[in-house]
């Protein structure tokens, strides 16, 4: 009789683990693996990302957010790309460097971004509408995105990247908020 009542505690056990899994990977957080080498030298190819699926449930995306997504082009992958111009916003970006306009900067502001690998004396003038994000890779030279296909909605985003991690070097296993930069005021 007891050991009857010790496989069905077992049992028990790992249909609310198995549960409580997916309830996690479904709502609150969803592990990816980065392919390419559009985000170098910020993300490496088969760096593996826990990605946080709640924050934009809660909170607006920010700039410089390193976002996962769904591209419009392509609904059927995955991206990672870095936000760069928020919605209602101006992206002006001429010989490679960005300016941002919008409510608070009428005449615009320059973005820092020593993130940048690679940068393109590309030329763009984007007018984001209330529900586009423009998304851009830190490697410029090799990268698909908004240049090329235009903003993302919000409804595209699967979360932002939360945790990098890594088997290598031993010191750094674990990166909270990976590509995180704020600007200098």
């Amino acid at each position: 009789m007891k050991e009857e009542s010790g496989w069905r505690e077992l049992v028990r056990f790992i249909l609310i683990a198995l549960a409580m899994a997916v309830l996690i990977r479904v709502f609150i957080a969803e592990p990816y693996v980065v392919s390419g080498s559009s985000m170098v030298p910020t993300f490496e190819n088969k760096n593996y990302l826990i990605v946080d699926k709640i924050s934009y449930k809660l909170n607006n995306p920010e700039r410089r957010d390193v976002v996962v997504f769904r591209p419009p082009i392509n609904p059927k992958v995955f991206y990672i790309k870095r936000i760069i111009g928020l919605p209602n916003e101006t992206v002006d970006i001429k010989n490679g460097v960005v300016t941002i306009i919008n409510e608070k900067h009428k005449d615009g502001f320059k973005l820092d971004e020593p993130y940048v690998k690679n940068t393109l004396n590309d030329n763009k003038h984007v007018e984001l509408k209330s529900d586009g994000y423009f998304v851009m890779g830190d490697n410029r030279s090799g990268s698909s995105d908004s240049r090329s296909w235009g903003a993302v909605p919000e409804k595209f985003f699967q979360g932002r990247a939360l945790l990098r991690l890594r088997l290598w070097p031993i010191n750094n296993l674990v990166d909270v908020l990976p590509g995180s930069y704020k600007q200098p005021e």
